[in-house]
Order: C-alpha cells, then structure tokens, then sequence
C-alpha cells in the first residue's frame, strides 16, 4: 500500500508540474473577451499572500504546541495554494504568458526571483504532498523531518508569487 501511495502521489506531483509547463509552451486559448480575467494576477498574488499568512499561523501555532490549530491554518494555507493554481492555470490558458516591462538590475534580480520561484514550486507539490502523507499516517517524526523542508520553501513560492506580481506591475507587465 505505501508503494502505491508514493507512486500515486508521485503521478499526480508530475501530472500538475506538467500541466503548469503546458502554460508556457502552448498557445493561449482563444475566448471572448479575455480582459474580463485582467485582475486574475492581482488575485493570484493576493491568494499566495493569504497562503504565506496562513502558513505562517499554522507555524506559530505548532510552536506553541496548538496542533488543532496548526492544522486549520495548514489547510487553509492548502486551500489559498489551490485556488491559487486553479486561477494561475485558468488564467495562463488564456492569456499569452507576461513580458517584464524592466531592464537591467531590476530585470535580473525579476528572472532570479521568477527562475527560484518555478524551480521551488514544482519541488513543492511532492513535497506537500508526502509531508500530509506522513501526517495523515501520524508518522510524526517522518512529518516533522519533511516540514522542515516543507515548510520554508512552501513560503518563499508564497512570498515569491507576490513579490513577483508587484515587480511586474510596477515594472509594466499589467
């Protein structure tokens, strides 16, 4: 049953890592009036900012030894995170991907920030995933070893997904 589980879980983490890529690569699909969707980005980055909120609730809550909270403001954290990448793919599938409106430093400060930001967002799947594994199993010392990497990577792609929003709105990009 375990193997199955990884297996299953290491499935669903490449079919999302997948489908994210497709955004970049595949060409906007064609709807009316896709300007309806313009504040999707600022939605985006208002749901990663609730998200690093939330998760960082849940990890002063789990300092103070408070696990039922600490589990409310997980899941809502899992929540904003989800609802998240339903309106990032929705709003990639019909929109051609973002041209930074910056140059120089601030354009390559933009691409480290951006490149570390895909990089540890697709890491990021699997690691929730198994992580909520090792709970759900209360494997206790297994969840707390994996949220130890979990959980700040977690919050800089929240963090992350804001500071890239404002950078490309001050920048031009919206």
């Amino acid at each position: 049953m375990k193997n199955k589980t990884n297996i299953i879980f290491y499935i669903i983490s490449a079919l999302l890592i997948g489908i994210v890529a497709a955004t970049i690569f595949m060409p906007a699909i064609k709807i009316e009036h896709p300007e309806r969707f313009n504040k999707l980005p600022l939605f985006n980055a208002i749901l990663n900012g609730l998200s690093a909120i939330s998760l960082l609730i849940s990890y002063s809550y789990i300092k103070k030894g408070n696990k039922k909270e600490h589990v409310r403001f997980i899941f809502l954290s899992l929540l904003f995170t989800f609802l998240f990448l339903i309106s990032y793919l929705f709003y990639h599938f019909i929109h051609t991907p973002t041209k930074f409106g910056g140059n120089g430093t601030i354009k390559a400060i933009y691409l480290f920030i951006l490149l570390t930001h895909i990089i540890l967002a697709a890491g990021m799947i699997p690691l929730i995933m198994f992580t909520l594994k090792n709970a759900f199993q209360k494997k206790w010392v297994q969840h707390k070893k994996l949220a130890r990497f979990t959980f700040p990577i977690w919050l800089y792609v929240s963090l992350t997904g804001v500071l890239v929003y404002l950078l490309n709105l001050f920048n031009g990009a919206y």
